[in-house]
């Protein structure tokens, strides 16, 4: 093996060699027998291996870690348990449009059909990459050494272009270990790192601006496509031209400044009364990067948020599926958004260099957010304990800094957040949308930490969400990663207890033993957070929590905050198919009342 040795590298060493000309700066994961190759070529290499403590922390990590960095991550998997723990982040990302490169180590190629140790082989032998393929872009087994370099070429390719996504390569751990020549790694050096995307031609531009310059009650509807394309700045600058207001998706949300004239705030079943109207008024919808999801859309029921066929769409999206899937559409385009809306600035300028002003829209819009204030206010100010949902995130935005980077989770952290907490910087939200995955939120912390280092980083997250994996804290800490861990603590699966409560009238499987205000032998928090070593506080009264928060920000210490959480409603204005599921004909609401 030595002699061999000397003629190349292990193809573990060529990955790592790969990795880096790529600028990989992380690699997330944890380690097994089969993948240890690998970290032993990353001991010598200047990429850190962020080592956690279940893999299902690394792919979310990793998940966050890509959405801030704008590029792909990288994950490091063990075989069979280690992919299964590690899949829920890794489809979390996927229907998050997130790019990913899974690395996963598998049984050895002379095992194939023995049953050996930890494969997963009940119905067909060297099948362990099939786990991943409903939600993967693609996944490759890895059959040859010689074909490692092409496939991971492909590979980094896949994942960012089109509409992004992870994708899987799985190695069996004998390859990892195979020595060959550069040869197939040198042939791919000089290989673009990024493909160029498509964009629109003049013509479609013209047709797109002449369409909406002439409807009377056109809405700008944007989704997280914006954010994944980078294309803030390009849709500020055309709304403002054309004067368009802004809906967004709960996954658009920050594409602008909350506090923007145009915008209206985030559609469907947890929108307000001012955004669902302003889309069922629009005779045009301008939609860009945006699927038309269930919740974003109040279960597509004609009334609540959109009245399509009667309003027009014009959608632009990187993916062609996705044009005409749940509402029919005028003019369709394939294009990135970034370099779609490029074209479109220029060309409105060229056909209306004066723009469109709308006043009284924008009045509009302005007594609409100064009013719904002035209701919340009371909620917002409340010196109850256990807290109002509505003081948390009110104090928690004042101590904030703008270009803070909040995660979230589900629930009122989530939907809350999506309608009444201002996101002041594009990009600064990050939040498990398709997959709703409860838990995603802080170990996603832990990967938006590592990416923008410089940032306050802060999960706003439940206590069932919170509970799902508090192993990150330890990575955390060994890391020394500042971030702070907001727990929204109702001692429940509140929105699911809401939920049942009102549809069954009770609460069975839903609840915590106890209360918020004291639980009966529940986990406490600021103790699991004080034995990882980082800094633990649950809260006696709503009056700490400014001042706790801004503790924590300047401590730049790993930090959890329990928080003790009335468990209230998020008020909401759409609707959701389960409620005619579970109480069919009947005028029952989402929560108990």
């Amino acid at each position: 093996m030595d002699g061999a040795k000397l003629d190349g590298k292990t193809v573990a060493e060529h990955i790592v060699d790969f990795l880096e000309r790529r600028e990989v700066k992380h690699v997330f994961g944890l380690c097994g027998h089969t993948n240890i190759a690998v970290l032993a070529a990353l001991a010598e290499s200047p990429i850190d291996f962020v080592t956690v403590r279940h893999e299902q922390i690394a792919s979310h990590a990793a998940d966050a870690y890509a959405r801030v960095t704008g590029k792909a991550s990288v994950v490091l998997s063990h075989l069979s348990p280690g992919l299964t723990n590690c899949a829920t982040g890794v489809a979390n990302a996927a229907l998050d449009c997130i790019p990913m490169v899974v690395i996963a180590g598998d049984i050895p190629t002379h095992y194939y059909g023995k049953h050996p140790h930890q494969e997963v082989n009940l119905h067909a032998d060297a099948a362990q990459w099939e786990i991943y393929r409903p939600f993967v872009k693609r996944a490759w087994r890895v059959d040859r050494a010689d074909l490692m370099a092409e496939i991971l070429e492909k590979a980094f390719h896949l994942a960012e272009s089109g509409q992004p996504g992870p994708v899987l390569v799985n190695v069996p751990m004998d390859i990892f270990s195979e020595v060959i020549p550069s040869d197939s790694f040198d042939r791919i050096r000089d290989n673009t790192r990024a493909l160029k995307k498509p964009s629109i031609e003049d013509e479609t531009a013209r047709e797109i601006a002449e369409a909406l310059a002439k409807a009377e009650n056109p809405v700008a509807y944007v989704g997280g496509g914006i954010l994944l394309a980078q294309a803030c700045e390009e849709l500020r600058e055309f709304v403002e031209h054309m004067g368009l207001p802004v809906a967004h998706s709960l996954m658009g949300k920050g594409a602008l400044r909350d506090d923007h004239p145009l915008v209206l705030g985030m559609t469907g079943f947890w929108g307000t009364e001012l955004v669902n109207q302003s889309c069922l008024n629009a005779d045009y919808i301008f939609a860009v990067g945006t699927r038309f999801k269930e919740a974003d859309c109040s279960s597509w029921y004609p009334g609540y948020t959109f009245n399509i066929p009667g309003s027009k769409v014009i959608h632009i999206d990187i993916e062609p599926q996705e044009i005409g899937r749940n509402y029919p559409t005028e003019i369709g385009v394939v294009a990135d958004a970034k370099a779609a809306l490029r074209v479109l600035n220029r060309v409105a300028r060229e056909m209306y260099p004066d723009g469109f002003k709308r006043p009284a829209l924008e009045q509009k819009i302005a007594d609409f957010r100064t009013d719904f204030k002035a209701r919340n206010v009371e909620m917002a100010t409340s010196s109850a304990f256990p807290m109002m949902p509505e003081r948390i995130l009110a104090d928690t935005r004042k101590a904030l800094p703008e270009d803070a980077i909040i995660t979230t989770d589900v629930g009122w952290n989530k939907n809350g957040v999506g309608q009444q907490f201002d996101i002041l910087t594009p990009g600064s939200i990050l939040t498990p949308g398709g997959f709703a995955t409860m838990g995603f939120g802080p170990p996603g912390a832990i990967g938006a930490k590592l990416a923008a280092p410089d940032r306050v980083v802060l999960s706003l997250v439940g206590d069932g969400g919170f509970g799902q994996n508090p192993s990150m804290l330890a990575t955390a800490v060994e890391l020394d990663l500042g971030i702070i861990w907001l727990v929204m603590n109702n001692n429940a699966f509140g929105t699911i207890a809401g939920l049942q409560k009102a549809h069954y009238g009770l609460t069975y499987g839903t609840t915590f033993p106890g209360s918020a205000a004291a639980p009966a032998n529940g986990p406490g928090y600021a103790d699991i957070a004080r034995a990882y070593g980082a800094e633990g506080h649950r809260l006696s009264a709503a009056d700490e929590l400014l001042p706790a928060l801004e503790a924590a920000i300047a401590s730049g210490k790993p930090t959890v905050l329990d928080v003790p959480m009335i468990n209230n409603p998020t008020p909401t204005t759409g609707h959701w198919n389960i409620l005619d599921i579970y109480s069919p004909d009947k005028d029952v609401s989402h929560v108990a009342t």
